[in-house]
């Protein structure tokens, strides 16, 4: 039976600072991303059918589960994909913009990276509660969408190339209730460059 694992850091626990910091990475990234995983590995063990299912494929096809496992998949899974994605699209001093096919993407789509700055930042302070928010692909177009709790755009059939958490366990240490600093700050560590090869994956 294949397990999920916790993906490595790509950089250390202090790398993204002073925007985020050492304290929060470390129990966002060892401690809630692991018990996402752990979670889901325990709701997955009983069923040795869905081993050769890929996370993506599982969270694309939730009614398809059995169903004393959909809400575990949903949370859990989500959970797993969401922080995934999260960790590598961060960057440490990384460009604070995009470049090449994503950035005339953004500007064709949105008129403007400020533009669309804009647009994200009021898509993460409108999303009541926990969530997240993404920027995706659907077919020649770019959309701005926010999800509750652990649900991500994949679970819809879309393709996710950029995702902030807005749980606040992302960010209370730091920023308290003020999610708009924390939004502000993860603009200044955005990884464009995996952001811009996921939107090249995305289109082929």
């Amino acid at each position: 039976m294949s397990t999920f694992t916790l993906p490595s850091l790509p950089f250390s626990t202090n790398a993204l600072e002073p925007h985020i910091d050492k304290a929060t990475m470390e129990i966002h990234h060892g401690k809630h991303h692991q018990t996402y995983v752990d979670k889901l590995n325990e709701a997955l063990s009983n069923h040795p059918e869905l081993s050769n299912q890929t996370l993506e494929e599982l969270l694309q096809n939730l009614n398809t589960l059995p169903k004393s496992i959909q809400t575990a998949v949903q949370n859990n899974g989500g959970g797993h994909y969401n922080h995934s994605l999260f960790w590598e699209i961060l960057t440490p001093g990384g460009s604070n913009k995009p470049v090449g096919d994503i950035a005339k993407a953004i500007t064709k789509q949105f008129s403007s990276f400020e533009t669309f700055k804009n647009e994200f930042t009021k898509a993460a302070l409108g999303r009541f509660g926990s969530g997240w928010v993404w920027l995706v692909v659907d077919g020649d177009q770019l959309e701005i969408v926010h999800t509750p709790n652990q649900d991500n755009p994949v679970m819809a059939g879309k393709q996710v190339i950029l995702g902030l958490d807005v749980w606040e366990h992302a960010y209370y240490l730091r920023y308290q209730n003020k999610r708009q600093d924390y939004v502000a700050a993860f603009f200044q560590v955005i990884n464009w460059d995996v952001v811009g090869e996921k939107f090249n994956q995305a289109r082929k």
